[in-house]
């Protein structure tokens, strides 16, 4: 099996990636992926319902919105898989925002224990990193900025919407004054006044 990370957004396909695609037998993901790649695709392409891959046939090439490996499908990749990487909202947002990935922690708050998400966060915060967080609808940006604050942390908070789509939307804040999200598809960049 093949996990093929179909970027963020349109255009963001690897040649690597297109390649996979191009060449695959029988294509799986999720409507979104299977859009942002639905020009290469020449195959029958299914829509995925079972995000383990365990009933996907050995041959088939799954597609992963972004990269696989950032809270995507590559966390069920089997010995012997081949992960192909994707342009991540993560690389999107560090560009977007001019952010070196190497003063950030990435957590996922998306259906993850929110209590350990808030531990994780503080300790980042208060070691100087700044965060890249994928959000959850229980943890959102409002939930985000009231946790900061109880805290007594004071922080820039960047919503970016959209990553590489045409109405892509980036909109900085404080834990003040956070901004605000207008679609659920965005993540958050939690940094240093």
């Amino acid at each position: 099996m093949k996990i093929v990370g179909v970027g963020a957004g349109p255009n963001l396909l690897t040649q690597e990636a297109i390649s996979a695609i191009h060449n695959a037998g029988i294509i799986f993901g999720s409507k979104r992926a299977i859009e942002l790649a639905k020009e290469h695709i020449r195959c029958e392409a299914h829509e995925i319902t079972d995000y383990t891959l365990r009933s996907l046939p050995e041959n088939a090439v799954v597609l992963s919105t972004g990269d696989p490996m950032l809270s995507g499908l590559g966390k069920y990749a089997k010995e012997g898989d081949e992960i192909i990487p994707g342009i991540s909202s993560l690389q999107l947002a560090c560009a977007r925002l001019r952010l070196d990935v190497e003063s950030l922690a990435v957590i996922t708050a998306h259906s993850r224990d929110i209590e350990a998400v808030k531990k994780r966060l503080l300790m980042e915060l208060r070691n100087g990193k700044n965060v890249f967080l994928l959000p959850d609808s229980s943890f959102g940006v409002n939930e985000l900025a009231g946790f900061l604050k109880s805290e007594g942390l004071q922080r820039q908070i960047s919503v970016c919407e959209r990553l590489g789509y045409p109405d892509e939307r980036i909109v900085t804040g404080t834990t003040e004054n956070p901004p605000y999200a207008e679609s659920d598809m965005y993540c958050v960049v939690i940094s240093n006044l």
